[in-house]
């Protein structure tokens, strides 16, 4: 059994605190912005969706510099959010935890929307027959039908979310105890003397949660999938 140093222990329990936070907060958005790209035609379609998956294109760190210029301090959101509401993102945890949502949200959405597209229209339209809303469909039909799918893009996001490092030492830098997650700490152990031992430690544990992620959300994928298909 890997045993961990108090700083160590610190490092995960923060990834994992950010990873929540990040995919949680942002799966309701990840889920009206997957419906929007499945289900609806307008004019810049393809330009916000690629504004959307352009972190999974862009390097980590600009990503994260465009953050720190929006949302940093003396940025035109930061400055606003800190003026009005006393709130401060950038070197906080919770920076940590929007910088993680915003790279995996590309991820989460194309999960959920791959499902959304799966789902057989003619269900729907049985139930709006029936005198069912577009909301009661939604909750009733849709949902059930695309869970597996959004279970699928969470745990995906939430394993981008694990490994994100380039977006949060750029915003929120790395400050043990309140930014510096798995990968975080792993650079920092490999550049300090004597600290093989720990990133090793780290770094297993860091293969262990990604892969167990990943094969979570492939069997989810794979399960809405037959789900859909068998309706």
């Amino acid at each position: 059994m890997i045993s961990l140093t108090d700083s160590e222990w610190e490092a995960l329990l923060l990834s994992l605190k950010v990873s929540i936070w990040g995919v949680g907060l942002s799966l309701p958005f990840g889920i009206l912005v997957a419906l929007l790209l499945a289900r609806t035609n307008f004019w810049g379609k393809s330009l916000v969706s690629g504004v959307i998956y352009l972190p999974l294109v862009l390097p980590p760190v600009v990503t994260g510099y465009f953050l720190l210029l929006l949302l940093g301090r003396k940025g035109p959101l930061g400055a606003l959010l800190l003026d009005l509401f006393g709130v401060s993102l950038s070197f906080r945890w919770t920076g940590a935890a929007l910088a993680s949502a915003v790279m995996g949200f590309p991820l989460l959405v194309r999960a959920v929307q791959l499902s959304i597209e799966l789902v057989d229209r003619k269900l729907e339209q049985a139930a709006a027959t029936l005198g069912a809303g577009r909301i009661a469909i939604f909750f009733t039909v849709t949902l059930p039908l695309i869970l597996p799918g959004i279970l699928a893009g969470f745990f995906l996001s939430f394993g981008r979310s694990l490994g994100e490092f380039g977006a949060t030492i750029t915003f929120v830098s790395n400050i043990p105890g309140e930014t510096q997650t798995l990968p975080l700490a792993i650079y920092s152990f490999t550049q300090a003397p004597g600290g093989d031992a720990p990133a090793l430690r780290l770094t297993v544990i860091a293969v262990l949660l990604s892969l167990a992620t990943l094969v979570v959300s492939e069997v989810l994928a794979r399960k809405s999938t037959q789900r859909i298909m068998g309706f």
